[in-house]
């Protein structure tokens, strides 16, 4: 069997659980080859006859999310008679619940798009972080959940706008020194649950380089000088410790981890009170 495999991710919603679920797997196995065809809003039989046509007589992996019993078990059949494996990324983790909680699922699609409390106050936070980025309205940082400070290009943005479609009402400060944090806030030290985010000197020589080639600039060269960065990077570390802010190193660490280090971090400022 050839080592290059054509993925199908069917989904009868927006596809996003199986992007995910995928990107999770692929992380895996670093030797694949493979190409990746995606299907959202998959609800008819038809359109799941197409998909298996195109399918059948290529090196197949089936991955789908389909809350319809009766869709996915003629999927299900469907593959199996064509030999594509065939995987349902969610149903047996619905029946489990199912059992577990005594009740039936819903079987609707696009159920966590439902346009309810939560997802107003989703959409609700992420206006609230786009309109309080990079040191904007400070006279409201009383309303923040999530407070970020660090130096220049330590993510601080990209993790906010993510905490952000997690619900957290996120402001993020530029640390250039102790002076350029708001009086409020020093006055205040916990008056939200605030969090410092750090990196590698070194690591960051290179991220702002690349930003300065960018943005065509040449001229601020003290933007990139190591000696510099190192000073600003120790500062920050001191400033941190004084108000007794914890932070994280986010020198080898994506967004989504990152952010999965706030988030805990919250939980704990939440149950301390």
């Amino acid at each position: 069997m050839s080592n290059s495999y054509q993925i199908y991710l069917i989904s009868d919603s927006t596809g996003e659980t199986l992007d995910r679920v995928f990107l999770a797997i692929k992380a895996q196995f670093k030797d694949i080859e493979y190409d990746v065809k995606s299907y959202f809003f998959t609800r008819t039989e038809n359109q799941v006859m197409k998909i298996i046509e195109e399918a059948k007589n290529k090196n197949s992996i089936i991955l789908y999310t389909i809350v319809d019993n009766s869709l996915a078990k003629f999927l299900e059949n469907q593959s199996d008679e064509k030999k594509i494996p065939c995987f349902g990324v969610l149903g047996n983790l619905i029946l489990s619940f199912s059992k577990l909680l005594n009740q039936q699922a819903s079987h609707v699609p696009s159920g966590q798009h439902a346009l309810n409390k939560e997802y107003y106050e989703r959409i609700e936070a992420i206006q609230f972080t786009m309109n309080h980025d990079d040191g904007n309205m400070v006279n409201e940082l009383h309303k923040s959940d999530l407070i970020l400070l660090g130096v220049s290009r330590t993510s601080k943005t990209p993790t906010s706008i993510y905490l952000a479609n997690k619900g957290f009402k996120t402001s993020n400060i530029p640390l250039v020194n102790e002076n350029s944090i708001p009086e409020s806030l020093k006055k205040n030290p916990k008056m939200a649950c605030v969090i410092g985010l750090t990196t590698e000197a070194e690591r960051l020589v290179d991220i702002r380089k690349n930003r300065m080639i960018a943005l065509k600039e040449r001229e601020n060269t003290n933007y990139t000088d190591i000696q510099n960065i190192k000073k600003e990077v120790e500062n920050a570390k001191k400033t941190f410790a004084k108000y007794k802010w914890p932070t994280i190193d986010v020198t080898r660490k994506s967004v989504e981890e990152t952010a999965a280090s706030i988030i805990k971090i919250h939980e704990i400022y939440k149950n301390n009170g």
